[in-house]
């Protein structure tokens, strides 16, 4: 069972959520990646196909802008209010921006996934 173009969709708020999540944005019964960032090329729910939408570099310029919007006043208010040594603070930044980023990225790319799905915005027409 393949969608079609006439085929109605979930509403648009219900599919980022659910690529939020990770899931389809069409049933949202199956995983939408099949390992960290490798999206799978069809839902194993609902058939909904997902190989031929690319995100490219959406997802990370997402992930940037919140791991920075996060991060910068986080550290812009704690550093000076601390005396703690040089590598304590190296420790503590770099580790939380990796750990943010790895948590943000997948989730932004399913979010851009399903709003690109969604919004059957141009990439996101089957070949």
């Amino acid at each position: 069972m393949h969608s079609t173009e006439h085929e109605e969709r979930p509403p648009l708020m219900l599919a980022l959520r659910r690529g939020l999540r990770g899931r389809c944005p069409n049933c949202g019964g199956a995983r939408l990646f099949a390992s960290y960032l490798k999206q799978v090329d069809r839902c194993a729910a609902c058939g909904e196909a997902y190989k031929h939408i690319r995100s490219d570099d959406a997802a990370p310029w997402l992930t940037i802008l919140v791991v920075g919007h996060v991060l910068a006043p986080a550290i812009l208010w704690i550093e000076p209010q601390l005396t703690w040594p040089l590598w304590m603070s190296l420790v503590l930044w770099c580790g939380s921006t990796l750990a943010l980023t790895f948590l943000t990225l997948p989730r932004a790319k399913g979010l851009l996934m399903s709003a690109i799905w969604a919004m059957r915005a141009p990439g996101s027409e089957k070949d």
